[in-house]
């Protein structure tokens, strides 16, 4: 899958969804917890992908697959 979504600490403070290689962030949320729902949400709305989460140093600390929406037959690989 092409889409994916990192969640991380933004520089302004809260967290920020944001592309990779993006200048921009797609949303930026007071929790950790908000980000990551928002996430999902958007990879669930492009069909799917992958979400990378970033603990506050910036270190990967968790991924996950996202799959569409109506998916019938879902990646196994929830946690």
């Amino acid at each position: 899958m092409a889409n994916r979504r990192m969640v991380g600490p933004h520089p302004g403070g809260g967290w920020q969804v944001k592309a990779p290689q993006s200048d921009r962030a797609s949303s930026r949320h007071e929790t950790q917890s908000d980000a990551i729902d928002r996430a999902r949400e958007i990879l669930g709305n492009l069909g799917g992908g992958e979400l990378t989460i970033q603990g506050r140093g910036g270190k990967i600390r968790d991924s996950d697959t996202v799959p569409h929406g109506n998916d019938p037959d879902p990646p196994k690989d929830r946690r």
